[in-house]
C-alpha cells in the first residue's frame, strides 16, 4: 500500500513500508469492460427516452419528465440499501460479485423500457416506461454499487486508484460513443418508429449482458492481484442505517456528493436536449449523432490527459478546471445556430473534454474519501457507493426533468411517431436556452460545491 501526502494542494505518492501494488493490465481491461453495459444504460435512456416519450409516444413534456423523475425517488431511497447488501456480501463471502450477477438482468429492463406495446400512448405509455425504468435503475444499482466499491476494496494507493478509474473511463467512453451513435441510427435515424426503438434495445441489450459478465471476471482478477485487508472482510457489517448516516456525516463526501449531483444533472440535461436541439434549432435531426460523437469522442482522447493532470495538479484542481470549461462551452451553445455549426460542434467538443474529467476524477475521489474515513473504511465502501449511485440515478432523472420543464414553460407540443407539429417561437427559444444557459447555471453550482472539498489539500491519503 502507499501513502499520499499533499504539498501545496498536490498529491504525491510515498511508500509506507512496501512497494506500491500495480494492477495487471489484463485485469484492468476486463474490469473496465463492465462499464460498457453501464454506459449503455446511462447514455441511451438519457439521450433518447425523453424524446421517445414526447415525439413518439405523444406524452406531454411535463408528464414525460415526471415519468423519468418519480421512479428515481424510489431508487434514491433503495440504492443505499443495495450498498448495505454489498457490504454484507463482502463480510460473508469475501467478495461482492453475487449482486453483480443479479444486476446483469438490467438488459431485460432496458428492452422493456423501449418495447412499449403498440396500443399504448400518452399517460399509459408513460406509466409503462416509468415501471421499466424503476426496475432498470434497481438492477443498475445491483451491478454498479459493488462494481464501484472495487477501487476502495483493493489494497492500492491514491494514484493507482486514478489509473484504475482511468482504464474504466476510457472503456466507458467507448461504450458511450458506440451506443450514443448507434442508438439513434438503429431507432430509425431521421424518422424513428416504435419498431426501430425495440430493435435498438434488443441489439444493445445483448452487448450489455456480455460486457457486464466480462466485468465481473475483471473484479475477480483484480481482487486476486490486490486483495483487500483481512479486517475489511471479517465479521458482520454494521447496521445499514448507522453506516449510511456515517457516510452522510462525512463532510468531504457530502460536498463531493452535492457537486456530483449538480454535475450529473447537468450532463444528463445536455444529453436529453441533443435530439431537440438538432431537430428544432439546427433543423437537421440527423445531426444528433454528430453532436453525440462530438461530445464523446474528445472525452475518449482526453481521459489519459486528465490522468496526468490529476498526478501533477491533484484531482481537485483538475475537476475545477473541467467544470469551468463546461460552463464556457454551454454559454456558446446558448447562441444557437447563429453561431454557426462549426463553432457549435467545437463547443460540444469542449463539453466532452470536461465530461471526461467529471467522470474520471469524482469516481476516483470516492475511494479516497472511503479510505480516509477510518481504518474500517473499506468494509463500508458499499454504503458510500450506494449513496453515490443513488445520486447518479437522481441526476440521470433530474436532468431530463429540468429540460422537460423548460419545454413545458415554452409551450412545446408533444406528438406521435410520424406526426408533424409546428412549435411556437417561445418553445424554440426554450429549446435553445435549456441546452445552453440552464446547464451553465447548474454547473456553476457544481463548481461552488466542489470548491468546498478539501481532502486533496489537507489529508494524508492511502
Amino acid at each position: 500500500m502507499t501513502g499520499v501526502t499533499s504539498a501545496g494542494g498536490r498529491a504525491t505518492a510515498t511508500p509506507t513500508g512496501s512497494a506500491p501494488v500495480r494492477l495487471p493490465t489484463a485485469g484492468l481491461l476486463s474490469f473496465a469492460t463492465g462499464s460498457v453495459g453501464m454506459g449503455v444504460w446511462v447514455t441511451v435512456p438519457g439521450l433518447l427516452l425523453l424524446y421517445f416519450l414526447t415525439d413518439v409516444l405523444a406524452v406531454p413534456p411535463l408528464l414525460a419528465g415526471l415519468a423519468l423523475l418519480l421512479p428515481s425517488v424510489v431508487d434514491v431511497l433503495l440504492h443505499p440499501f443495495v450498498g448495505h447488501l454489498s457490504d454484507a456480501d463482502l463480510a460473508r463471502r469475501g467478495h461482492r460479485r453475487r449482486l453483480m450477477l443479479v444486476g446483469c438482468a438490467l438488459a431485460l429492463a432496458f428492452v422493456a423500457m423501449f418495447a412499449v406495446p403498440g396500443q399504448l400512448r400518452g399517460i399509459p405509455a408513460a406509466v409503462w416506461v416509468a415501471v421499466a425504468f424503476v426496475a432498470g435503475n434497481l438492477l443498475f444499482a445491483a451491478y454498479q454499487v459493488p462494481y464501484l466499491a472495487t477501487p476502495a476494496d483493493l489494497a492500492i494507493g491514491y494514484h493507482e486508484r486514478t489509473r484504475l478509474m482511468g482504464f474504466r473511463m476510457v472503456v466507458l467512453t467507448v461504450g458511450i460513443l458506440l451506443s450514443g451513435v448507434l442508438a439513434p441510427l438503429l431507432a430509425g435515424g431521421d424518422d424513428p418508429a416504435r419498431s426501430g426503438y425495440t430493435l435498438m434495445a434488443v441489439v444493445l441489450a445483448v452487448a450489455m449482458v456480455v460486457t457486464m459478465l466480462v466485468g465481473i471476471g475483471g473484479v475477480r482478477r483484480l481482487g486476486a492481484a490486490a486483495p483487500p485487508p483481512a479486517a475489511s472482510v471479517a465479521g458482520r457489517p454494521p447496521p445499514g442505517l448507522r453506516t449510511l448516516l456515517r457516510a452522510l456525516r462525512d463532510r468531504q463526501f457530502r460536498w463531493l456528493v452535492v457537486s456530483y449531483l449538480a454535475m450529473a444533472t447537468t450532463t444528463n440535461l445536455v444529453l436529453a436536449a441533443v435530439p431537440y436541439f438538432a431537430e428544432y434549432e439546427l433543423r437537421r435531426p440527423g445531426l444528433t449523432t454528430v453532436l453525440v460523437a462530438a461530445f464523446v469522442a474528445p472525452a475518449l482522447l482526453a481521459t489519459p490527459v486528465w490522468v496526468v493532470v490529476a498526478r501533477r495538479l491533484g484531482k481537485q484542481r483538475g475537476l475545477l478546471v473541467a467544470q469551468a470549461a463546461f460552463v464556457a462551452g454551454c454559454l456558446v451553445l446558448a447562441l444557437g445556430r447563429t453561431a454557426g455549426l462549426g463553432i457549435l460542434v467545437a463547443a460540444v467538443a469542449v463539453l466532452g473534454v470536461a465530461f471526461a474529467a467529471m467522470q474520471l476524477l469524482p469516481f476516483s475521489m470516492v475511494p479516497d474519501v472511503v479510505r480516509a474515513s477510518g481504518a474500517d473504511g473499506t468494509s463500508r465502501a458499499g454504503s458510500y457507493t450506494g449513496v453515490w449511485t443513488a445520486v447518479e440515478a437522481a441526476g440521470g432523472a433530474l436532468g431530463p426533468y429540468v429540460y422537460a420543464a423548460c419545454l413545458a414553460v415554452g409551450g412545446f407540443v408533444a406528438s406521435g411517431a410520424g406526426e408533424v407539429v409546428v412549435q411556437s417561437d417561445t418553445a424554440l427559444t426554450m429549446i435553445r436556452y435549456g441546452f445552453g444557459l440552464v446547464p451553465a447555471a447548474l454547473m456553476l453550482v457544481a463548481l461552488f460545491a466542489q470548491s468546498r472539498y478539501t481532502l486533496d489539500r489537507t489529508a494524508a491519503l492511502t
